[in-house]
Parts: C-alpha cells; sequence; structure tokens
C-alpha cells in the first residue's frame, strides 16, 4: 500500500467552474487562503479562457495574484492555448495544466475538435512553457467512459497520456469525468497507462457520479498511484454528462487516508469550514459526506 498520497485540490477551478453560480474574486481568494490555512498547498486556482465560454473563471489573473504570496504552496492554472498562457505568465503563473480527452465524442462536444487537433493546440504553449521554466500538467478527460462514445479502452488512454508525457508534462492527472468507472476498471487504467508513464507521475481524478469515487481511488493506490485530485465538498460536475456529480469530496480522501494511516497534513475543520463557506456563496450544501456527517454532529451539539 502506497505510504504517502499527496492531494491536489482542484476545487477553486475544476469545482466551481462547474457551478452555475459564479463566486466573486474576492471570495474565491478567501476560499484559496482557507484551504492552504487548513494544510492543502498544491491547488488549482483559476483558468485563463474565454470569459464568454467559461464566466465563473473571469479574472483569473486577479485570482492568482492574490495568493501567491504563499511561498510554500503551488498554485496551477488552466491554459488552452498560447493567449491564455500569455496572460496567466503575466499574472505570474508557475505551473499550468492543458487538457485532452481520451475520448473523440467528448473532445468535439467539449473544445469543437479533434483529440489529435486538441494537442497540436496546446504544443507551442508546452513549448514556451519549457523556454520559460514553467512546469505543465497534463489532463485526460473520460479516461473511464465518455457520455458520447460509451466506454473507452484503457489503451486509448496510454496513448494520448504517452503524446503528454513526450512532450514534457511533468505529471498525467487521468479523469473519470462523467463517474462511471469501477475499482477492477481502474485497476486496469492503471496499468495500461503506467506501462508508458511512471506510475509515480500519474494522478487520479475520479469524480463520483455512482459513489464508486473511494473505491476507485483505493484500488489506484494499491496499484501504487500516490497523487490524488480532489475538490472541496465534492464541488463541479460535468456540463456534458447529465447527472454527472462532482469530483470526489477532499474531506472524504482525507478521512480515509487518515483511516488508513497515512498521514495528510490536512486540518479537518478547518477544511470543512471552507466547504461551509463557498457552499454558502454557491446556493447548496456540501456534497461531500464527511462534511455533511459533521455538520450534522454540529448541529446537534447546538
Amino acid at each position: 500500500m502506497t505510504e504517502s498520497v499527496r492531494i491536489v485540490e482542484v476545487g477553486p477551478r475544476d469545482g466551481l467552474q462547474n457551478e452555475k453560480t459564479p463566486v466573486s474574486v474576492a471570495d474565491r481568494i478567501a476560499f484559496i487562503e482557507a484551504l492552504v490555512d487548513a494544510g492543502l498547498h498544491t491547488i488549482e486556482v483559476g483558468a485563463f479562457v474565454s470569459p464568454k465560454a467559461i464566466p465563473q473563471m473571469v479574472n483569473s489573473d486577479q485570482v492568482l495574484r492574490g495568493v501567491d504570496h504563499h511561498a510554500s504552496s503551488e498554485f496551477h492554472v488552466l491554459v488552452p492555448n498560447e493567449k491564455g498562457y500569455e496572460a496567466a505568465r503575466a499574472a505570474g503563473a508557475k505551473v499550468i495544466a492543458v487538457f485532452a480527452s481520451a475520448s473523440e465524442g467528448f473532445s468535439r462536444a467539449n473544445i469543437n475538435c479533434s483529440v489529435a487537433e486538441s494537442i497540436e493546440r496546446f504544443k507551442p504553449v508546452i513549448d514556451k512553457a519549457k523556454a520559460d521554466a514553467v512546469r505543465v500538467r497534463g489532463y485526460i478527460s473520460c479516461v473511464l467512459g465518455c457520455p458520447f462514445d460509451g466506454e473507452v479502452k484503457p489503451q486509448a488512454v496510454a496513448d494520448v497520456a504517452k503524446v503528454l508525457w513526450d512532450l514534457g508534462c511533468y505529471e498525467i492527472s487521468l479523469g473519470d469525468t462523467i463517474g462511471v468507472g469501477t475499482p477492477l476498471k481502474a485497476r486496469q487504467l492503471l496499468r495500461a497507462v503506467s506501462g508508458v508513464v511512471p506510475m509515480t507521475n500519474l494522478a487520479m481524478h475520479f469524480h463520483d457520479t455512482y459513489g464508486q469515487a473511494l473505491a476507485n481511488l483505493y484500488a489506484g493506490m494499491e496499484e501504487g498511484a500516490r497523487v490524488i485530485d480532489s475538490a472541496a465538498g465534492g464541488l463541479g460536475g460535468c456540463p456534458f454528462a447529465p447527472g454527472a456529480t462532482g469530483n470526489v469530496a477532499t474531506e472524504d480522501v482525507v478521512y480515509m487516508l487518515e483511516g488508513m494511516g497515512i498521514a495528510t497534513g490536512v486540518d479537518m475543520q478547518k477544511l470543512v469550514a471552507a466547504t461551509n463557506a463557498v457552499s454558502r456563496l454557491i446556493g447548496r450544501p456540501p456534497l461531500s459526506r464527511v462534511a455533511g456527517a459533521m455538520n450534522a454532529k454540529q448541529r446537534l451539539a447546538n
């Protein structure tokens, strides 16, 4: 079993960008500050994308500048193209993320191009990042199923992962975008992809639509994966996947890991407080089972 796990908190970007209610720059900064205070130090904080396409991420430059005083924390931003990269660099980005899909159907629905075309779009972004000594993280969506194409073969994911790895991404995040994976399929996926990318450079980014995310993460850990993407409160979803819930909740991941004897350095009380604050802003209770249980316990105590 893996002895240590690194958590990448994606709530402020991947979570909030898929919530209907936008959150102000000041409140997004406050959310990130609260997450840092809770002990989360690798956080995806924004996306340099079209404000018309994703209004929830408007002014991500202000958000990044507002939190970059945390020298011991690592803040990631998503960039889809060269224009986004230039804006991210101007804001002081040190780590960026690019994204591709393992599914042709999802790629065309999401960004209106094929998988191969999407990779061609961000090749110059990676080249510029390498020249600027900016680290690049690669995302692959729909690794365990697609709302348009159905089943996605592990080999298809491995093929995209190898391209991203060969281009220079230091880590590849495997996204079960619609949350249809099960533990056996998660194992098969990781075994296939680790044949072309070292297991230590793979991250698990699992959604919890069918309640399988924690089980899938555990299965992945047994295979040797050591990086988990999660979102405080289970924020997020997928606009192209009807019924898809958010990312696996950070609280639930921390509770599982701590119960396995794996120290996370996360203060659960502070994390739940951060989740409750952002949940009030978006007008719905957190999807995290742990946050829900702790909140219920607190109400009874009062």
